[in-house]
C-alpha cells in the first residue's frame, strides 16, 4: 500500500476522532503529494522514494519551528508542532542509530579509500544513498567530516 493511501487512510480515522493536530500534519502532506504531482515535468505518480522525502521535509520544517519555538521561549507553539512531528514520522522506515550511521560511514570510507576532507562529497553521495529515508543529512555530514578529519 502507498503512502499515499496510508495518508488518506490516517486522515479518515483523524477525522472521525476529531483529532486536529493529526488532521493538520496529514493535510499538510497530502497538499505536498498534490503538489509534487502537478509539477511540470513531474510523472503521473511519484514513487514511494519520493513519497518517502516529501514526509521528511514535511518533518524537517516542523522541527525547525519547534527549535525557533523554543529559542523564543514559545512552548505553546512548540507543542502541536512536535505532536504533527509524532504524526508523521509513523511514515517513515525506522531511523538509524547514530552508532549504526557511524558503521556505515566508516565502510563507505574504506571502500572508497578516501583519506581526507576533498572526498568528503564523494563519500556523502554514497552515505546518502545507502541510507536515503533512515538517517538525517546533518548528522550523516558531521559523522563524515569527523571521520574524515
Amino acid at each position: 500500500m502507498s503512502l499515499q493511501v496510508q495518508v488518506m487512510d490516517k486522515m479518515k480515522e483523524a477525522m472521525k476522532a476529531k483529532d486536529t493536530v493529526a488532521l493538520q500534519a496529514l493535510r499538510a502532506v497530502k497538499a505536498a503529494f498534490l503538489l509534487a504531482k502537478t509539477e511540470t515535468g513531474a510523472q503521473s505518480e511519484l514513487t514511494e522514494e519520493q513519497e518517502i522525502k516529501i514526509i521528511q521535509k514535511q518533518v524537517k520544517q516542523r522541527k525547525d519551528s519547534v527549535a525557533i519555538y523554543l529559542q523564543q521561549g514559545r512552548e505553546d507553539l512548540a507543542t502541536p508542532e512536535q505532536a504533527e512531528i509524532a504524526v508523521l514520522e509513523q511514515f517513515l522506515p525506522k531511523a538509524l542509530s547514530e552508532d549504526e550511521v557511524s558503521n556505515v560511514v566508516l565502510a563507505t570510507i574504506s571502500e572508497l579509500g578516501a583519506s581526507g576532507m576533498q572526498d568528503m562529497g564523494k563519500v556523502m553521495g554514497v552515505v546518502s544513498k545507502k541510507l536515503a529515508g533512515q538517517a538525517d543529512g546533518k548528522m550523516i555530514a558531521d559523522l563524515v567530516k569527523k571521520h574524515l578529519a
